[in-house]
This record gives structure tokens, C-alpha cells and sequence, in this order.
């Protein structure tokens, strides 16, 4: 795992109390990225499940470190009923489980539910956010938390933008005050429809880009990019959003639509620099011992080079002692100076 990044204190940022639904790649990340922002956070998972065991017993993964300020629990109830805001985290196929769990075990009233997935529920052709108000949730309740990013790029403090989207104005304005920071800067959404249906087709979009570099095509991402756009365009226009807001999440697309070998480049250099950087301290600390052992030889070879002087003058025999002195390093100067 790379070396973290830590976000510069905000002492002017309003706080609240954070719950996270879900320990996988994503959840964890926004567990840590909001406990950096000062929140009050917990991060709420599955008992049994590999992911949140493996927080639960060492509080990191392959991604991210968990601050000791971060709370975890597998107690739905009690950790949702504790929060402001619940952001949730899990597969899109399993929302409405999910939700159906939490309206049955917690009281959601005056709770703010943020859905930090991309997806349409298949089985209903559902956007996620019109699953959410199925459970008695007003419409000011919800917003949605999606645009381009990686979490191995934000732990290692690579800025990027992102998009709060909802029904009401105060709440999206709400949210970006309280999550917004040097790491990542949020645009305020005005069509939930287009933003939902555009951030999940824009994944459709990415597995076509993958597909072409797997062909030795990426000449044609080009192509798809602008064919892409015109037709999520259109399909936001007949479920009923802006269509313009296709424009709105093209950066997006474009993001996710690169080659993953761009950014698996990017973390091995990082990598690689790393290792350069610890690489030229243990030089130097090599320097400086093998200078440390050389006096320490140097000072060996005067003191017996001092003795056998010694010995030589008591006794008079100076020239055989300086052939006993003629092939010891370190004291030719000595000998120099003897004659």
C-alpha cells in the first residue's frame, strides 16, 4: 500500500456525525476520507462478511488505513440511528435489501441517506435514488455522490471533481459543505435524473473502452466517445431528465474510459520513486558506516604502528621495523615521516 495522504485541517468545515454503510473498496475509503475531514464517523458492515473482518481485525486494507477515530460495528441500528448522514455503500443490486433492512431496524426520519454507488436496479429498471423513496423517505432526504476517481489515486493525495446531485437545493449545498476539500472538489447537480442515468451508463461506456484496448483499438475510443455521449443523451431525454446533462458528466466519462494501464503506470512510478528515495538513505547510511569503520581501522593502524616505534627505539633495530611497517595500509604517511 502507497503512502497516505493526509488532508489539511479545515478548522472552519461544519461537523457531523457519519455513518457508512458497506466495508468494500469504496466505503472504506469514504470512512477515511470523512473521519480526515473531522467528522464523527462510523463504518458499518456485515459480521461474517471478508471485508469487514478483515477491518475489524486490522482496521486496513489493500486500500486504506483506518484512523483510530473511525468506529466499527456491525450493529445497523445502533450506528444508523446515531447518524446525520448515512452514506451508502454497497453493490446497486443489493440497495433495496439494504434499505429494506435499515427502514425496519432504524428510524430514518430527519436522516440524511446519500447513495455512493452507480447502477440501475435490474429487475425494476429503477434509478437508486427512486428505490430509496419506496422506504418512506422524503425527497429532500436524498442525494446521490458520484463522478470520476480512484481510490488508489485519492490516498495518495491526487485531487480530482465530483458531482452532489438531489431533489433539493439546500440539501446538495448541504452536503458539499461538509464533504468538500482540497482533495476533492464537488459541482452541484440540478438534474438527479441525468446524473444517475448518466453515471451508470458511463461504466457501460468503460467496459467498451476496456474491450478496445483488449483489441488493440483504442484509436476508436475517440469514436465512442462521441457516439457514447449522443445516445446516454438521449436516453436521459426519454426517462425525463436534461438531456444536457450528458455534457455535464462527459469529463466523467472520459475518465472512466481510459486505458487502466494509464493509472497502474502512475502508482508503479510512485512506487518506484519510493523505493528510489529509501533506496539513496540506505546509501548514504552505508557511506557513513563504511566512513566510521575506516577511522576505526585507520586508528587501529597508527596505535600499532605507534607500538612497534616504540619497540624499534628501545631496542635499535628502526630499519627492520620499518619493513615490518612498509606493507600495512593506512600509515604511509607515518613511514613518510619517519624518515
Amino acid at each position: 500500500m502507497l503512502e497516505q495522504y493526509s488532508i489539511p485541517v479545515d478548522y472552519t468545515r461544519p461537523r457531523t456525525k457519519v455513518t457508512v454503510v458497506g466495508c468494500g473498496r469504496w466505503g472504506s475509503f469514504l470512512a477515511w476520507y470523512a473521519a480526515e475531514l473531522g467528522h464523527n464517523v462510523t463504518l458499518c458492515g456485515r459480521r461474517g462478511s471478508s471485508s469487514y473482518e478483515k477491518l475489524a481485525m486490522t482496521r486496513k486494507n489493500e486500500y486504506v488505513a483506518l484512523p483510530r477515530s473511525v468506529a466499527l460495528s456491525d450493529d445497523f441500528s445502533r450506528a444508523v440511528g446515531s447518524a446525520n448522514v448515512v452514506l451508502v455503500s454497497v453493490p446497486s443490486q443489493s440497495f433495496r435489501d439494504v434499505m429494506a433492512e435499515l427502514s425496519a431496524n432504524c428510524d430514518l426520519k430527519k436522516k440524511y441517506i446519500v447513495t455512493c454507488m452507480k447502477g440501475i436496479e435490474i429487475t425494476t429498471g429503477k434509478r437508486l435514488s427512486a428505490v430509496a423513496l419506496e422506504f418512506g423517505l422524503e425527497e429532500w432526504q436524498i442525494a446521490v455522490w458520484v463522478g470520476p476517481g480512484h481510490v488508489q489515486e485519492f490516498v495518495v493525495g491526487n485531487p480530482n471533481c465530483m458531482l452532489i446531485d438531489g431533489y433539493d437545493r439546500t440539501t446538495v449545498g448541504r452536503i458539499v459543505e461538509w464533504f468538500k476539500s482540497p482533495l476533492i472538489r464537488f459541482y452541484y447537480g440540478t438534474d438527479i435524473i441525468g446524473t444517475e442515468i448518466g453515471a451508470a451508463t458511463k461504466n457501460v461506456m468503460g467496459i467498451v473502452a476496456g474491450g478496445l484496448d483488449g483489441m488493440k483499438l483504442s484509436s476508436l475510443k475517440g469514436a465512442l466517445m462521441a457516439r457514447g455521449s449522443r445516445e446516454v443523451a438521449r436516453l436521459i431525454d426519454k426517462l425525463g431528465g436534461n438531456p444536457m446533462s450528458s455534457r455535464r458528466l462527459r469529463n466523467d466519462a472520459v475518465f472512466g474510459v481510459q486505458s487502466q494501464q494509464e493509472m497502474g503506470r502512475g502508482i508503479r512510478r510512485r512506487q518506484k520513486v519510493q523505493a528510489a528515495r529509501g533506496g539513496r538513505a540506505h546509501r548514504a547510511r552505508c557511506r557513513a558506516d563504511s566512513r566510521q569503520t575506516g577511522r576505526r581501522h585507520a586508528y587501529n593502524e597508527r596505535g600499532q604502528h605507534d607500538d612497534i616505534r616504540a619497540r624499534a627505539a628501545a631496542h635499535g633495530h628502526g630499519a627492520t621495523v620499518r619493513q615490518e611497517l612498509k606493507g600495512r595500509p593506512c600509515i604511509k604517511r607515518a613511514l613518510r615521516a619517519d624518515r
